[in-house]
């Protein structure tokens, strides 16, 4: 499957068709993504944190809990994975380690960012990055790292909210000549800022549209329209989890009782198919002792 993945999501990026690509934090929530249609998944730190921690993207994540969730993420959907590294967990030795294990828990791509650990969501105030030669050093670990030539690494900058958005196309292209796949510019403020990205940077981008942050949401044929290869929405699916939750239990807390005929909820039978209770029967069936 790696093989297979890993070609397809080289295809999506390169195509610059700015594809959808929304954020999974288990497996279940990237088993809705593919049985949607969505062509690639992202596997993200903040959606990781906030709902298996109980925590704030601020580096609380760690290397193992990323790895666990790729690991039953990979075997849940065929889909490319894209995972959110965070800095790498060190420095340029933690790179290579991290690399070495996210590649083998099924990432096809791996993003790593320029923050001073312990990071923060790029959309937080209060960022810190390190020198652009400390990261410089942390891609090509990356790159040296990976065992398939095929799994990408995407180089994410922080610098617009630090040090201006000069500063970040400067930082990105140094990280694209140190070997990174695919850029990613975080926390760009302005629609102009939007539009210029592509035309300065030559590499694949990817654009992060974060709802309630810094960035002003563009629609992604607009985003397609300007080149960029992939459109995030790295906690689309958390945030609506986390309102519907918050509706089904506000209606079940007032009235007592919930059915399913109130809406608010999936249906049993919906839920048994998306875990692949179908299947799970067939295959009792097919090892039954006769």
């Amino acid at each position: 499957m790696a093989i297979a993945t890993r070609q397809a999501l080289q295809a999506l990026v390169n195509a610059r068709r700015g594809a959808l690509v929304p954020g999974a934090f288990n497996a279940l929530s990237a088993k809705v993504i593919a049985d949607i249609g969505f062509e690639a998944i992202y596997v993200t730190g903040a959606g990781v944190t906030n709902m298996h921690l109980g925590l704030p993207d601020q580096g609380f994540m760690g290397l193992a809990e990323i790895a666990e969730q790729t690991s039953r993420i990979r075997d849940a959907v065929e889909l490319p994975l894209i995972v959110d590294a965070d800095t790498g967990f060190g420095n340029a030795l933690n790179v290579r380690h991290a690399i070495r294990t996210l590649e083998r828990a099924g990432a096809d791509c791996v993003q790593l960012e320029d923050q001073v650990s312990p990071k923060r969501c790029g959309h937080f105030s209060g960022k810190a990055v390190i020198d652009t030669a400390e990261m410089v050093g942390k891609i090509k670990a990356a790159v040296d790292a990976r065992q398939d030539s095929g799994m990408l690494v995407m180089a994410r900058t922080d610098a617009r909210s630090v040090h201006g958005f000069e500063a970040a196309i400067e930082r990105a292209q140094a990280f694209a000549e140190a070997g990174a796949d695919i850029l990613f510019v975080e926390a760009t403020e302005t629609a102009d800022e939007i539009r210029s990205l592509p035309q300065r940077l030559a590499p694949p981008q990817l654009m992060n549209m974060v709802i309630g942050g810094k960035t002003p949401i563009v629609d992604a044929d607009e985003l397609a329209g300007l080149g960029y290869g992939i459109v995030l929405y790295a906690n689309a699916a958390l945030q609506g989890a986390l309102a519907g939750m918050q509706r089904a239990l506000t209606v079940l807390r007032q009235s007592k009782r919930l059915e399913e005929a109130a809406g608010l909820v999936a249906t049993f039978s919906e839920r048994q198919r998306l875990v692949g209770k179908p299947l799970c029967d067939e295959l009792e069936r097919r090892y039954a002792s006769s």
